[in-house]
């Protein structure tokens, strides 16, 4: 696995604190990991909806 640096601002991480509080996640970096995926998901499905297009009826 990379690692990677980013700057995040205050209130965000904060948020990201209280889910790993929670129990939502282990730690910050699989919260953040987590978020990833989920744009990277988003963004394939938005891409294979664009494809599937020319079936819409």
């Amino acid at each position: 696995m990379e690692r990677v640096t980013l700057r995040i601002p205050k209130q965000q991480i904060e948020e990201v604190e209280q889910m790993v509080e929670l129990g939502k996640y282990p730690n910050r970096s699989e919260a953040i990991r987590s978020a990833v995926r989920e744009m990277l998901d988003e963004q394939a499905d938005s891409q294979s909806n664009e494809n599937r297009s020319w079936a819409k009826v």
